[in-house]
């Protein structure tokens, strides 16, 4: 018997933080597979420009954002509907090229101009995140690159075009044997929240099946941690 949930229809679109990428796919094809009548359309990016993005019009049902400071410049506009809760969390990680060609082991390498390092821009949550920890750490960095996302810094690693980059824990398991990762010590978790923009109850249902169990299960798998 078809129940109230199968009659779930329209679109759903869902701007995501680069970082979620993998496992929003997977979210949104199990979510779909659910509820047949309802398409998820996701937009991946810096958390910073979709926030600038949402803020100036650009349609989009649901705001999942890899730190509360971007979320809260689109509620500060007015919009989102009620409060968004976290989540999931996620910790920084060194990443090297699967050989470590530049013989990395923790923060205090970042500081070494003989090496090339990747950083997110510190618009960026990844990058935001970076700095508190390089700061904390007592490193000044030799930048040589800073990208608008997470996942760009994370394939300058891959390719072995830079000796090491700070991402997520969750972007080293995603890379597999790619990459190398090394502890950051004394590093914040990021909070991921997540917003409502419309009170369509299709984007109503997505929101709640991120936060219940089937896509905790998901983001656990992938590494992130509790909210």
């Amino acid at each position: 018997t078809p129940t109230a949930a199968d009659a779930l229809t329209g679109t759903v679109t869902v701007f995501a933080a680069a970082s979620l990428t993998d496992t929003f796919q997977a979210i949104s094809d199990r979510f779909m597979a659910e509820h047949p009548g309802v398409t998820v359309m996701l937009n991946f990016g810096g958390s910073s420009s979709l926030a600038t993005q949402i803020v100036e019009g650009a349609p989009a049902d649901v705001f999942a954002a890899a730190s509360p400071a971007t979320v809260a410049t689109v509620t500060d506009a007015g919009l989102g509907q009620g409060a968004p809760p976290t989540f999931a969390t996620n910790i920084l990680k060194i990443a090297v090229p699967a050989d470590n060609p530049g013989l990395v082991t923790g923060l205090a390498d970042f500081a070494n101009p003989a090496l090339t390092i990747a950083l997110c821009a510190v618009e960026v949550p990844c990058g935001a995140a970076a700095k508190k920890a390089l700061d904390a750490a007592g490193v000044t960095p030799s930048v040589d690159t800073y990208e608008q996302d997470v996942k760009a810094v994370l394939t300058k690693v891959e390719l072995g075009e830079v000796d090491a980059g700070l991402v997520y824990v969750t972007d080293v398991l995603a890379a597999g044997d790619r990459v190398r990762g090394i502890r950051v010590g004394g590093a914040d978790p990021a909070k991921y929240p997540i917003l409502a923009l419309t009170d369509s109850p299709a984007t109503a249902a997505f929101v709640a099946f991120v936060l219940g169990d089937a896509g905790q299960k998901i983001l656990r798998n992938a590494g992130f941690g509790a909210p």
